[in-house]
């Protein structure tokens, strides 16, 4: 049985970005003092702005109105999952008013030494409307339904954890 958040194929899996960056005037690069600033140019059109992290690389080096790598993975889990859950509310009659996630993610070091996104923490927030209310058990069974189903986190080594909450 194929689990999907909406109505759309996703059987081809093709799906694109292009990560654009250029050398300034006057960067040497060699020296490493070169811009970390780039942009990500999606399929659909949208272009955003983006560098890596200021936790990693300093600024002005670094540009810390763009989205880094690990902001861009922690929100595309916390998006993912919440994609599935409100499908699978919608299929079970449950209207939801709203849903913000204040996802967080933490770096750690694995056994060799190297640098990893070693968990992160999903927080959404869901506010139903209407007559008909889950119970807390329907709304933990929605979590844990979306969780599983969700191709990201499906496709990464993280541990992610839900820490939800309804109102």
């Amino acid at each position: 049985m194929m689990l999907d958040h909406g109505s759309e194929d996703h059987g081809s899996g093709g799906y694109e970005a292009t990560v654009r960056w250029r050398l300034q005037e006057g960067e040497r690069f060699t020296d490493r003092r070169y811009g970390r600033g780039h942009e990500w140019a999606f399929d659909g059109g949208a272009i955003v702005r983006a560098s890596a992290s200021p936790h990693v690389v300093r600024v002005p080096l670094s540009d810390p109105a763009g989205v880094d790598p690990e902001e861009a993975l922690i929100a595309a889990l916390a998006s993912c999952h919440m994609l599935f859950f409100l499908n699978f509310a919608a299929r079970a009659g449950f209207v939801v008013a709203s849903y913000e996630d204040r996802a967080q993610g933490v770096m750690g070091k694995r056994e060799d030494g190297r640098e990893w996104m070693s968990a992160v923490t999903l927080r959404p927030a869901v506010v139903f409307a209407g007559e008909k209310r889950p119970t807390e058990a329907e709304l933990a069974a929605f979590h844990h339904r979306a969780h599983e189903a969700c191709y990201i986190a499906n496709s990464v080594r993280t541990e992610v954890r839900v820490e939800a909450r309804a109102a």
